[in-house]
């Protein structure tokens, strides 16, 4: 399969119609950009021609949601086509999806939806992944989700099943901070415990993002909206998971309550500096040398 460059930079943000202008006309510090496919299926258009200029200038990750590897009945065809053609005509660095399902029987939900983790479920999502990973000619990456109750069906832990999915099919994992954090809170775990379980070296790209609070039936909930700053927890759980690991491409995700460009900037400024406390650049350049 087909193996692409990580960017030299490792901290992205996203990327969003909002700051096309500001992107375009400016040399920015970051190192790529992430966006969802799904706004880009037309096939040209204002977003097309700008998407291709910054294209020119930045590595660009896809971050899909509409795959829905986890439904019974397999990936849906028509839109793994779609996704095909414009991974051939950008080539991004990096592409990815959830540990969920979308749409059912023709019908399309917005929401990341749960599956229970079982041998039956892993052996359908290793199928799905597989069938993805052929047709793109590329390995994808799995995200974990976030959840706020527990399903009762599963025989196995979260974990066990991307550590699992990621040995059979040779997919990287996506590790999501803030739904590690989320669900932490929701089901009742300790965080440190799941980057302890995981294999670290399965993990290509890393999220940072905010969350919400709701009360549902009487207790605290934490939601995962995209709308906010990283917490200073969620900074703690970064800073323990470099000291484990490599560095590895950090994404700030902010999809709602859009910010300034500044702003997001200044999140990616802070992803940047825990990396290079860690794993100095000034390091790297010696042993290079």
């Amino acid at each position: 399969m087909k193996s692409m460059n990580f960017p030299d930079t490792e901290v992205g943000i996203s990327f969003k119609s909002q700051h096309y202008g500001e992107i375009l006309k400016n040399d920015l510090p970051v190192g790529w950009f992430e966006l969802h496919p799904e706004n880009y299926m037309n096939a040209g258009g204002e977003n097309h021609q700008a998407l291709s200029e910054i294209a020119e200038n930045y590595p660009l990750s896809f971050h899909s949601a509409g795959l829905s590897l986890g439904r019974a009945e397999g990936p849906d065809l028509a839109y793994l086509e779609r996704l095909a053609q414009l991974v051939k005509r950008y080539e991004p660095f990096q592409v990815s999806d959830h540990l969920a399902w979308t749409s059912s029987g023709g019908v399309f939900f917005n929401e990341l939806l749960p599956f229970p983790y079982t041998s039956a479920s892993l052996n359908s999502f290793c199928n799905s992944v597989d069938l993805v990973q052929n047709r793109l000619g590329r390995r994808i990456l799995v995200e974990n989700p976030s959840q706020y109750a527990a399903l009762d069906e599963g025989d196995m832990d979260e974990t066990v099943f991307l550590n699992e999915l990621a040995r059979r099919t040779g997919c990287g994992l996506l590790l999501d901070l803030n739904n590690v954090y989320v669900c932490a809170h929701n089901l009742g775990f300790e965080p440190k415990g799941y980057l302890e379980a995981i294999d670290l070296s399965r993990v290509d790209e890393i999220h940072l993002a905010g969350h919400a609070e709701a009360v549902w039936d009487g207790r605290k909930v934490l939601i995962d909206d995209h709308g906010s700053e990283v917490c200073p927890d969620v900074w703690a759980l970064f800073a323990e998971l470099l000291a484990c690991s490599g560095s590895v491409p950090t994404l700030i995700e902010w999809d709602s309550d859009l910010p300034s460009l500044e702003r997001l900037l200044s999140e990616a400024a802070k992803a940047q500096a825990c990396i290079d406390a860690v794993h100095p650049k000034v390091l790297a350049h010696a042993i290079a040398v």
